[in-house]
């Protein structure tokens, strides 16, 4: 594994945790519950906003997830790639 790909790695988790973190902000749970929390507040959203089935709505915030961290994988070694040369 090269850095460049270390570099993604590092800033989808860390996007990744600053997402979940904007999502729980205020709020009353503990810091372990924040990743479910955050998906199943984003599954609700998605489903009370499009009036879709539960289903669906609990897919597609699982892909809207895995959207954001494959997003923020890309730019991190993107980046990465502009500063090493």
């Amino acid at each position: 594994m090269n850095n460049r790909n270390i570099a993604g790695i590092v800033t989808a988790v860390l996007g990744l945790c600053a997402v979940i973190t904007f999502f729980n902000t205020g709020m009353d749970t503990p810091v372990l519950s924040w990743p479910l929390e955050a998906y199943l507040g984003v599954a609700f959203t998605i489903g009370w906003l499009t009036n879709i089935h539960s289903t669906l709505a609990y897919l597609l915030a699982a892909l809207l997830f895995i959207l954001i961290a494959f997003g923020l994988y890309k730019l991190g070694s993107w980046v990465y790639g502009l500063v090493a040369k």
